[in-house]
């Protein structure tokens, strides 16, 4: 499978945090969904200094481009616009 680092930074907005936490079940209703896939690899936010969510990392694997595209279009960070920038990059996870 192909292995992805997505970081996706959350608005800066006023609203932004409700937004997050408005939706943050469904995401990780979403993650559970991959990761009972095959898909989920691991993730968590990232904290400020003041240890409040600002963004999100996450390790995902699909067979396919089709499939990160799928994943792309129905992710709820994107959709309800909680990440302003998301970074998709090719990634292996190290087997040690």
């Amino acid at each position: 499978m192909n292995q992805y680092i997505v970081t996706g930074y959350d608005y800066t907005d006023e609203g932004a945090f409700d937004r997050r936490m408005a939706v943050r079940q469904h995401h990780l209703d979403g993650a559970k969904h991959l990761k009972e896939n095959g898909n989920y690899v691991f993730g968590g936010a990232i904290l400020n200094d003041e240890g409040k969510m600002i963004g999100s990392v996450m390790i995902l694997q699909f067979e396919t481009e089709e499939g990160l595209e799928a994943w792309k279009q129905g992710e709820i960070y994107i959709t309800q616009k909680i990440w302003e920038t998301v970074d998709i990059k090719p990634y292996r996870v190290a087997e040690v």
